[in-house]
């Protein structure tokens, strides 16, 4: 039963691709459910958060970290950090600063309290949908593999 639940929910996942959408040209992971769902389930804005906790970091710092802990699954480009980075900044949730005010060089963002808080809340409200991912691809390693 459950198995049938998870390849139903697979499907309608799937169904609710807008076909239009899927013309555009987009990047490689942007066509399927699984990434698809992580961008629009706060899995970026967590991860931002998450490096930001050790320290400020800059835009594409950021965008490699999210490839390399990803393996480049989810794919995230300037004109996608950019905006992320100064909504966050606007909410009041990292700061922003020039690293050479004069130039505008590079602009590193740290955590503010009200961030951190976020952060707190985003692990525990996304955990339930990454568990789910999991056991999905498990699912379809077991079906395929048999493993």
């Amino acid at each position: 039963m459950a198995r049938t639940t998870q390849v139903t929910d697979a499907r309608e996942a799937a169904h609710s691709l807008d076909v239009r959408a899927e013309r555009r040209v987009r990047a490689p992971g942007d066509r399927d459910p699984f990434t698809g769902e992580l961008r629009k389930r706060e899995i970026l804005p967590m991860l931002v958060l998450h490096f930001m906790k050790g320290g400020p970091s800059y835009g594409n710092a950021l965008i490699e970290k999210i490839a390399d802990v990803t393996a480049g699954v989810l794919h995230v480009n300037p004109n996608t950090m950019y905006p992320l980075l100064r909504q966050l900044e606007a909410r009041g949730l990292v700061e922003g600063e020039w690293e050479h005010p004069e130039r505008r060089s590079r602009r590193y963002y740290s955590l503010t309290s009200e961030g951190r808080a976020e952060y707190r809340r985003l692990v525990k409200e996304v955990r339930p949908f990454l568990d789910s991912i999991g056991r999905s691809i498990d699912e379809i390693v077991k079906e395929v593999y048999g493993a």
